[in-house]
């Protein structure tokens, strides 16, 4: 079953693969695994799903006042009742990923063990819409993740019925059918059970016969079933005894009634295989119409778990709820950069942001190296980005005009292995970026022009400013830090650009940046 949807990119704030990278989004800006990065901030998902529906809303960013305010009513609600939250939690903890397994039930390649698992998750469900059912004044958002997606419990009770407790990893050996689904496949099980008990007995009869109390009637899968007799009790055996192989040890030997019962022990256990593996295969067959409902089922569950998750998250890094608006405004109180202040133990020191399209538009930041200005310019976009998600922020006032799309030019990087430059990459991301910017972007530019000479590099830095600043009543949101000091008159000369500078404390014994 194949269900396409029509995302439409006008519906999501758009950032493409370089500012996902440069505000260090998805994975850090040098590409280690283990660096912290905002997704690993905020993943606190207990569930595949819920984790992979966070990585969707932080790289793709909602541009609806609307609904940008349903999903924070939803966080809100797990901000304030810790009870919902840590109940939820709990039993979210222990889903597997119900999408993948949704997925090889139809592609007919899920495991005893996947459906399992699947079973045990929807005998779970009752237990976590229970925790919601005393909830007054939920809101849309989470009572849409709360909504029946549809019976599942004939699922629940098929595979109760079919899949043994005790079922393999794997099909190939068999074991995956419970006893008393099939009778066939019961008294093809039986058959082999009481053949195997009627090979003990042959050898208990055969040791008391031939006064061999060593005899043993063992089986191979190359040679099949047979009696061993030792070097040293050989003058005992009977004549009816048919020899089949000589070893360093003994010999082998059969019996004609050995031979019947090993055919019907091997016809008994091939065909309960074969029957088992049709049985299973008819299993994924019948679950697969429940596919849609399995998938309805798996976004309800990554649905509470983010909410639940980002409500977490709020409450242990002191997050506030951001104000979505339509105007060109951002105003940022004491705004904090989410993953810098998880790294710092002696606390990160907030900042306050205030940008206007028709105002307060360009701002050039100026300050010495390590002052901050780097961290202080994505800390305001990645509250952005988290206000637009639909998350609490790392403020203590935030108000969001919402943004069409955020560009980032940060840090000097090169592509030798293409080449291109550390000046010409700059170039192209900064030819990017002036190609496609709107009144209502994001832009964060860092010391553009440095990949040149000193005054090259200033009148490219100039003319950038000049054309984000544009002769229109408003412009492109857009933090500007350099180190031109020259650069700093375009204040006098552009109405919308502001300056800042990044203060510094000394106290005789550290150096504290502010």
């Amino acid at each position: 079953v194949v269900h396409l949807r029509l995302c439409e990119l006008s519906d999501s704030c758009l950032i493409d693969s370089i500012s996902l990278r440069n505000l260090e989004i998805l994975q850090s800006i040098r590409g280690r695994p283990g660096d912290p990065t905002l997704f690993t901030r905020l993943n606190m998902t207990k569930t595949p799903m819920g984790s992979r529906l966070l990585r969707q809303w932080l790289s793709a960013p909602l541009v609806s006042v609307e609904k940008i305010n349903d999903r924070l009513d939803a966080v809100e609600f797990f901000y304030h009742d810790t009870a919902s939250r840590t109940q939820s939690r709990e039993i979210l903890d222990k889903t597997p990923d119900i999408e993948r397994i949704a997925g090889r039930i139809a592609c007919g390649t899920a495991t005893p063990r996947d459906l399992l698992a699947l079973g045990g998750t929807l005998a779970t469900l009752p237990s976590l819409w229970a925790v919601f059912s005393g909830a007054k004044g939920l809101p849309p958002s989470l009572a849409l993740a709360l909504a029946d997606p549809g019976d599942v419990s004939w699922m629940k009770d098929l595979i109760g019925r079919a899949v043994s407790g005790e079922a393999p990893a794997v099909i190939r050996n068999g074991g995956m059918i419970r006893e008393g689904y099939n009778p066939e496949l019961d008294e093809l099980r039986s058959l082999s059970i009481s053949g195997k008990e009627r090979i003990a007995a042959l050898q208990q009869r055969e040791r008391e016969r031939t006064g061999i109390r060593s005899l043993k009637v063992s089986y191979t899968s190359v040679f099949g079933y047979y009696i061993e007799v030792t070097r040293a009790n050989l003058h005992m055996v009977p004549p009816d005894y048919e020899r089949k192989q000589t070893t360093s040890s003994g010999e082998r030997f059969t019996l004609p009634e050995l031979k019947a019962l090993e055919a019907a022990l091997t016809t008994a256990d091939e065909r309960g295989l074969t029957l088992e593996l049709e049985l299973f295969r008819d299993l994924l067959k019948k679950l697969s119409a429940g596919i849609l409902t399995l998938q309805a089922t798996a976004r309800c569950l990554a649905l509470l778990d983010v909410f639940a998750a980002l409500g977490e998250a709020a409450v242990r890094y002191r997050y506030t709820r951001p104000v979505p608006d339509l105007t060109t405004d951002i105003l940022i109180r004491e705004g904090r950069h989410p993953v810098v202040e998880g790294q710092i133990e002696t606390g990160f020191v907030p900042n306050d942001t205030q940008l206007s399209g028709n105002s307060d538009q360009i701002i050039i930041i100026t300050g010495a190296n390590m002052a901050g200005k780097s961290t202080y310019m994505r800390a305001v976009a990645e509250v952005v980005v988290l206000a637009q998600a639909g998350s609490f922020v790392p403020a203590a006032h935030a108000r969001i005009g919402l943004v069409d799309r955020i560009f980032t030019r940060v840090g000097a990087f090169d592509d030798l292995a293409s080449g291109q430059s550390t000046f010409m990459v700059e170039m192209l991301e900064l030819a990017n970026i002036l190609n496609n910017v709107t009144g209502r972007s994001l832009v964060i530019l860092d010391e553009i022009g440095r990949g040149t000479s000193t005054l090259d590099g200033y009148c490219i830095a100039r003319a950038v400013l000049e054309f984000l600043h544009g002769k229109g009543p408003s412009g492109p949101r857009t933090l500007f830090a350099t180190h031109f000091h020259e650069i700093v008159s375009a204040e006098s000369d552009l109405k919308r650009v502001r300056n800042f500078h990044f203060a510094v404390r000394d106290t005789g014994t550290d150096v504290i940046f502010l």
